[in-house]
């Protein structure tokens, strides 16, 4: 806000009041508000090549549209070559699986399926195998298991990839939820049958792939 001194009039005439201004603008409360010279270089690069793509801009050559899509191109395919294709983030979620911390991996989780197996311990096995297929198709890329993502979404998504092996799916991932929910008593033939399944997955290729 300026400032008036009491002593100046009221109304100024055109020469004072741009005198004023100016002192005004000159105060570094102002300054320091400027746009730096990189910030009017960006944004001239900006306002040019955008405007390119203008239609109502009838002036621009079709060769310098053409230059400047190529120039996007060669810039695309230099940052991929340098830093690879975007992938999904495998350790943001890699902790996340059927509402537990789980950070193990596919190869881990089979470990203690089979040791829980030699054990006889056939609910830990079970839990183990399933969680261990689940994982694993999460590290194929295959299925994506988010924080929140339950054993029968899971199945439903998996069963989408691998068709033949729907109703087996399903049935693990109820067998997985009786026995982690409701306390029942998991047999060896469960422990078998979701192991098998595992395998059989873990050799497969998915649907969309085999098309």
């Amino acid at each position: 806000m300026i400032h008036l001194p009491a002593a100046v009039p009221v109304q100024p005439d055109a020469g004072t009041a741009r005198r004023w201004l100016l002192q005004e603008l000159a105060k570094p409360a102002y300054q320091a508000a400027e746009p730096t010279p990189i910030d009017r270089a960006v944004q001239a690069f900006l306002d040019w090549f955008t405007g390119l793509f203008d239609v109502r801009n009838a002036d621009t050559p079709p060769v310098l549209l053409a230059i400047a899509i190529g120039l996007v191109v060669v810039v695309l395919v230099v940052a991929v070559l340098l830093f690879g294709v975007p992938r999904r983030n495998r350790r943001s979620t890699a902790g996340a699986l059927f509402g537990e911390d789980d950070r193990r991996s596919a190869a881990d989780m089979r470990r203690a399926a089979e040791a829980a197996a030699a054990r006889g311990d056939w609910s830990l096995a079970v839990l183990e195998r399933f969680r261990a297929l689940a994982r694993s198709l999460d590290e194929r890329t295959l299925v994506a298991v988010f924080p929140g993502t339950t054993a029968s979404a899971f199945a439903r998504s998996a069963g989408s990839a691998f068709p033949a092996e729907h109703a087996e799916l399903q049935a693990a991932a109820d067998l997985f939820d009786g026995v982690r929910y409701a306390d029942e008593q998991a047999t060896r033939e469960d422990a078998l049958s979701v192991a098998a399944l595992d395998d059989r997955l873990a050799a497969s290729r998915p649907a969309a792939v085999l098309a």
